[in-house]
């Protein structure tokens, strides 16, 4: 049987950079991942300003800045025609006052190479897990994947790290549900071509009669989020496509030559929206992190709780890895580590659902009755600056540790 010392499922924000920093600390670690590369269509592809801090701190600042991206450095949401600025980024600590739009394979190429320098580090794609294997006492021992070839394997390890997003075949395996949210809408995912190329970078939040889209300037198409009330899905398609395709261009001012881009149903992805999280984010010989441990589906933020909790697993986990002495009190401190970040961004997005984006889809949302925290951002700048510190470096952001740092 093959072994390793850490096996992280999912090759994500998460499992890339927990495979970084656990290599550059000596342990060695292998991450799988069941596709073939990192390219995804409506992942999402915001890097934020404490994220980029961190790439200066491993010394990946400058291969970064190589990549093709956008800043986004005010967050706007345009109300039955009226714009208001709910955040900006320009005073936030650090010389990264902007969230950086970049697509997500792009990003984790980028840290997959640097992971790749590390002798300790084997990344392996299209290796799927299949399940667990376990010891006498229940302990998580390892994985069963099959390769690329579709070959059966095992593999053992001291520690297996969950990395493998919301819907996370490992934490089932490990008996692990986690608690979910009520969430009001679910999300159709759709590609328009871009008018105007002159915006690149720009997110636009449109709210208007009962409708509302989150769109992504990409240059030469829109990546355009539209919001549905949740389980409604099938009944909306019964209208036909030439229904959506009118609803979307009266929302956006989109003429029919960008619409009828969208030929029929199949190029309208459907995401079934959760929010969730794990009350105990392992079990002995588990760890779970980033979405497979919390889910928070609004503004790309799972990006950069999935980092933060990688830093924090890291560097909390480095020492008894070499020491091949993970126990669960262990594990238990990153968890408690990231408790608070979590439950506050989740607590702050469930306050957006019944803020805007319930009573957007409902038709209630209107420009001159704003609520009241809406009005308040509105009308005092500070408030704004809060908002975007809160949005772009968080609560309890982490640092590189020093072992990982060049």
């Amino acid at each position: 049987m093959e072994r390793t010392t850490c096996c992280v499922v999912g090759g994500g924000p998460a499992g890339t950079m927990l495979g970084l920093l656990l290599a550059r600390a000596g342990v060695d670690v292998t991450v799988l991942e069941k596709h073939g590369d990192f390219l995804r269509d409506f992942r999402g592809d915001t890097v934020h300003p404490s994220t980029l801090r961190l790439l200066d701190e491993l010394g990946l600042g400058e291969r970064f800045a190589r990549l093709p991206f956008d800043r986004l450095e005010d967050m706007r949401i345009h109300i039955d025609g009226v714009t208001v600025t709910v955040g900006h980024l320009r005073h936030i600590p650090g010389r990264h006052k902007y969230v950086a739009m970049v697509p997500q394979g792009d990003f984790l190429d980028l840290l997959a190479g640097a992971a790749a320098e590390e002798p300790s580090f084997t990344l392996r794609m299209r290796t799927g897990v299949t399940g667990l294997l376990k010891d006498a006492s229940g302990r998580i021992t390892g994985v069963r994947y099959v390769d690329e070839h579709g070959s059966p394997g095992e593999l053992a390890t001291d520690l297996t790290v969950a990395c493998d997003g919301r819907d996370s075949s490992v934490r089932r395996a490990a008996g692990l549900e986690p608690s979910y949210f009520d969430v009001p809408m679910d999300v159709w995912q759709v590609r328009v071509p871009a008018r105007d190329p002159l915006k690149e970078g720009r997110v636009s939040l449109t709210v208007r009669d009962g409708q509302f889209a989150a769109t992504l300037d990409r240059g030469d198409y829109y990546q355009t989020s539209y919001l549905i009330k949740k389980g409604t899905d099938d009944t909306l398609r019964a209208h036909g496509i030439e229904w959506f395709r009118d609803r979307l261009g009266e929302l956006l001012g989109w003429d029919r030559t960008a619409t009828d881009a969208i030929r029929s149903w199949d190029d309208v992805k459907l995401l079934e929206v959760t929010m969730g999280r794990l009350d105990r984010w392992y079990r002995e010989g588990l760890l779970c992190i980033g979405d497979a441990a919390h889910m928070s589906p609004i503004g790309g933020v799972g990006v950069n709780l999935a980092v933060q909790d990688a830093v924090a697993a890291a560097r909390l986990l480095a020492g008894p890895l070499r020491e091949s002495a993970v126990t669960s009190r262990d594990l238990a401190r990153v968890q408690k580590r990231r408790r608070l970040p979590t439950a506050f961004t989740q607590k702050s997005q469930l306050v957006e659902h019944e803020m805007l984006l319930r009573p957007g889809l409902d038709g209630t949302l209107r420009a001159d009755r704003l609520p009241v925290p809406l009005r308040a951002v509105r009308h005092v700048p500070a408030l704004r600056s809060v908002a975007g510190y809160l949005g772009g470096i968080g609560i309890r952001p982490e640092r590189a540790p020093e072992f990982a740092r060049r």
